[in-house]
This record gives C-alpha cells, sequence and structure tokens, in this order.
C-alpha cells in the first residue's frame, strides 16, 4: 500500500511542479536558487530568489541551474530539489520514491545526472519518464490502445514533439526551442528595431499579454519600458502584437519543421490515427495565442489546446505514481507493463 510519500517532479528549465497520487499538483515554484557567492550559503529557492534576480548586490547571485532542459549547475539542481522535496514532505520520516519529467532527447549523461540529483535530494528510488508522455497522460488522452496520438508540450526550455501508441513513444523529437527562446528572440528584437534593452521579466510579461505566433484579428500593442542603448537613460517604446509575431517566426518555424520531421518517420497507419484523433498541444508557451492555429495550418490537422496545459506533465506524474511499484529504475517504457492502466 502507498501511503502517499511518493512525488512527481516536472523539472523544469522555468518551472518546478510537485505532484503527489490523488492530490496532484501541490507545488509550483521558479527554478530559481539565491546564494551568498562568498559563504556559498543557499538563500532562498523558487518564488522569493526570483524576485531577487537581477535585483541582488554584488556578494549575491541569483541563478537558474537548469538550462533548455537539462541540469547545467549540478549542485544548485540538488540543493534546489532537496528544499522543494522537504517543504512538500515536511512531516514524512520515509524517503519518498520520485518520477521526475524529463525531454525526449536526454542523453545518457543527462539522465544519470537528473537520477542523482533526485537521490541526493532525499529519493529512496528515482524513474525518469518522458515529458511527453507524462504529457499525454496528464491530458487524458488513452495512450494503451493501438492508437496514434501525437503531442507537442512546449516548455520553458525544450518542445519535445512525440508519436505516442501502446503506452509507448514510437517517434519523438526535441528541441531546445521553448519560453526562453521566445524571450530572447523579443528581447533582440526590441533591441534591433527599437535600440532599447529589455530585461527577461519584461519580455516575459509581453509575450504573455499580447505574444502571438499566428495573425491576430486585431492588432493590438503595449508600451514597454527599457533602457536606451544611445543615451543609456529610460525609454518607452511601443511593441505590438505583429512586431512579436515577427520576432517569434524563427523560433515557430523551428518548431513547425520538427513537427514534420517527426510526421514524415511515422508508420503511415500511426498518421493515419493522428489525422483522425487530432494533434494536442501541451506546456506552459503552448498557450501563446495561435498556437493551435498554426499547428493545423502547416499539417492541414486539427490541433487542439489541452486543460489545464501548463499542468498536464506534473498531473500526467501523479497518475503515473498509481503504478511506481511496478516501474524499473531509470527512463521507463510503459509498453513494458501491459497489466498498467492509464
Amino acid at each position: 500500500m502507498i501511503l502517499g510519500r511518493d512525488l512527481g517532479i516536472d523539472l523544469g528549465t522555468t518551472s518546478v511542479l510537485l505532484s503527489t497520487r490523488g492530490k496532484g499538483v501541490i507545488m509550483r515554484e521558479p527554478a530559481v536558487v539565491a546564494m551568498d557567492k562568498n559563504t556559498g550559503r543557499l538563500l532562498n529557492v523558487g518564488m522569493a530568489a526570483q524576485r531577487m534576480l537581477g535585483r541582488t548586490p554584488g556578494n549575491i547571485v541569483a541563478i537558474r541551474p537548469m538550462h533548455e532542459g537539462a541540469i547545467s549547475d549540478y549542485d544548485m539542481t540538488e540543493r534546489m530539489l532537496k528544499e522543494f522535496v522537504r517543504k512538500a514532505l515536511a512531516f514524512s520520516l520515509i524517503k519518498p520514491r520520485i518520477i521526475i519529467s524529463v525531454p525526449s532527447g536526454i542523453t545518457e549523461v543527462e539522465e544519470r545526472a537528473v537520477i542523482d540529483a533526485g537521490v541526493a535530494a532525499g529519493a529512496r528510488k528515482v524513474y525518469l519518464m518522458e515529458a511527453p508522455l507524462a504529457a499525454a497522460i496528464g491530458a487524458g488522452l488513452d495512450i494503451a490502445k493501438p492508437d496514434g496520438h501525437m503531442v507537442i508540450d512546449i516548455g520553458g526550455g525544450t518542445t519535445d514533439i512525440a508519436v505516442l501508441s501502446l503506452s509507448g513513444v514510437v517517434e519523438s523529437e526535441s528541441l531546445k526551442a521553448g519560453g526562453d527562446a521566445f524571450d530572447d528572440a523579443l528581447i533582440k528584437y526590441i533591441k534591433r528595431n527599437h535600440n532599447v534593452l529589455i530585461g527577461e521579466n519584461t519580455a516575459e510579461e509581453l509575450k504573455k499579454s499580447i505574444g502571438c505566433v499566428f495573425p491576430r484579428p486585431e492588432t493590438v500593442a503595449v508600451e514597454v519600458k527599457g533602457r536606451c542603448l544611445l543615451t543609456g537613460l529610460p525609454r518607452v517604446v511601443a511593441v505590438s502584437s505583429t512586431d512579436i509575431l515577427e520576432a517569434f517566426e524563427d523560433v515557430t518555424e523551428s518548431i513547425v519543421e520538427a513537427v514534420h520531421n517527426v510526421l514524415e518517420v511515422t508508420p503511415p497507419e500511426l498518421v493515419a490515427d493522428i489525422s483522425q484523433n487530432g494533434i494536442v498541444l501541451t506546456g506552459g508557451n503552448c498557450q501563446l495565442w495561435g498556437f493551435d492555429k498554426l499547428i493545423s495550418s502547416r499539417t492541414s490537422i486539427a490541433t487542439y489546446t489541452a486543460d489545464d496545459a501548463d499542468l498536464c506533465v506534473s498531473s500526467g506524474l501523479g497518475k503515473a505514481l498509481n503504478w511506481v511499484g511496478d516501474m524499473t529504475d531509470g527512463t521507463i517504457n510503459l509498453a513494458r507493463k501491459k497489466q498498467m492502466r492509464i
């Protein structure tokens, strides 16, 4: 009997979400760590640390230990996870078993680093699940049948595209292109076209407010504050949704091209299934205006955004905890577990 001591961790580039069996998502925090670089002392993690980004004195550094879906600072990732696990299981005397989501294109070295970080954070055992597989479970897709489904999970650091059937990944591709890539593209566009430098937080807010990847019926615009590169003084510029559409073009094209690549190598029978079932979008950044319209127009396949798209991976991990006792260490392929009922 499972006593609710196990955790699912959606270890994202920009956010970390923790879920438990039966309760779903119980914690959501930014993947940011603040530390005193002189003493090495951990000061804050999560939201408290994010507020310190770009605002810290010389001896304090706020960093993101994850980059493009992989661990870029192992020590900080370990300490961040340890703090999150401690908060989630404050009164637990039993070490939890943990399922951690990973990009579908993860290497063996990156895989080992995630497992080691999970164990060091206090896990009794660590299991890995590919993000699009977890997203499909969280979105409520019936992937246990011999029927093809395509999921596009657009996260903060990566975009994972996968074709699923019989509880396993048939074909997949992982891109180092996600929310961070959109933010970077927006910062560069405003710098190039307006000679104004904006920060990451400003770019994120601009993306959320009027960001789009498909032409809007009506153009909308907002004023953005930044630093003029010519004078060094504060300056306000107007940015429209058409500007953002142009800024995002290279990133969206790389995602569309990857979708085409996956479809090209997918067995014809499964492509026919996908044409009938449609393509499902998950991940926080799939909620950019027009993403479903863009994919649908370029593939001629109906495309839908999942309910609570940003929570799908974490919700899927929470559901997967129901059969954690049947899993084997390392990356799992649910196709090996025919008795599992998703």
